[in-house]
This record gives C-alpha cells, sequence and structure tokens, in this order.
C-alpha cells in the first residue's frame, strides 16, 4: 500500500524520544505536518538531512508547521541522538510493530528492515499534499520542502 498526493493521511500513534505518544490527529484542524521517515539514528545521510531541518526550521513555515521525524530506532536510540544532535522536533519510534507505520505510508523497505527516505506534507486537514520518496542513500533536498510548504 501506498499513500498518495490527494489521500487522507493514515492516523497513526507513536512515542517520541522521551517516550510521549503523539498522534498525526493532533495536529488536525492546528498545523500542517512534514513527516519524515528516514532509515537510521546516527547514520551519516539521516543526520545531515535532519541537522539541515533543525537548523532550518524557521523557514519551513514557521508556528504552522510541524515536522515529525519517524525511525524504527527503539525510544533510547532517538532520545540519546536527539541529545546528542539537539533536535527539538519530535522523533517517533516506529519500532513495534516494526516500520508499521513506514509500511502503511508504503515507504518500509521489507528486506533491510527499515524506511527508504519518504516525506509527506499533510495539510491541516489531514490531506497529503505533496511526497517525496527517495532511496536509502539518496538525500532530500529541503528546498522542495519549502516549495511545497509556500503553494498550500
Amino acid at each position: 500500500m501506498s499513500v498518495e498526493v490527494g489521500d487522507s493521511a493514515p492516523d497513526f500513534e507513536l512515542k517520541d524520544q522521551h517516550g510521549t505518544p503523539v498522534k498525526l490527529s493532533d495536529f488536525r484542524g492546528e498545523k500542517t505536518v512534514v513527516l519524515v521517515f528516514y532509515p537510521l539514528a546516527f547514520s551519516g545521510v539521516c543526520t545531515g538531512e535532519l541537522c539541515q531541518i533543525r537548523d532550518e526550521l524557521p523557514t519551513l513555515g514557521g508556528d504552522d508547521v510541524q515536522v515529525l521525524a519517524v525511525s524504527v530506532d527503539s525510544v533510547f536510540a532517538l532520545r540519546a541522538w536527539a541529545e546528542q544532535e539537539k533536535y527539538q522536533f519530535p522523533l517517533l519510534s516506529d519500532f513495534w510493530p516494526h516500520g508499521g507505520t513506514a509500511q502503511r505510508y508504503g515507504v518500509f523497505d521489507e528486506e533491510k528492515g527499515l524506511a527508504v527516505r519518504g516525506t509527506f506534507i499533510i495539510d491541516a486537514q489531514g490531506v497529503v499534499r505533496w511526497k517525496v520518496v527517495n532511496a536509502i542513500p539518496d538525500a532530500r533536498d529541503l528546498d522542495e520542502y519549502r516549495k511545497a510548504l509556500a503553494g498550500l
């Protein structure tokens, strides 16, 4: 199954790096969500992508935009990584059922057991307005996020 532009984004509830449950539907009617799936914490390309998001978050729409980053890592690994890199946005653990949310969005690599690089921009009504899916080694372009958000 794959989530496409124009679809209602499947709701989910995952724990963040502090163990706090976060639901996608918590942002409905409030914020646009940039849902970023990435393979693994502490890996080079993932660190580069999320540090760029951390550093440029104010230019991605300010208070009207919520970044949610999702991987199959445990809450404990995500907390250590968030503290090391000073990430202020939620890092969500899709640990169990293993990759369940990534599977629902169509960005789970069954053979490797982790998410590929998929990003979904979801409007405040819960509709997917933009998406990009890259292979594991291929970083995404943050300027494309900016363009998509500006078009909402």
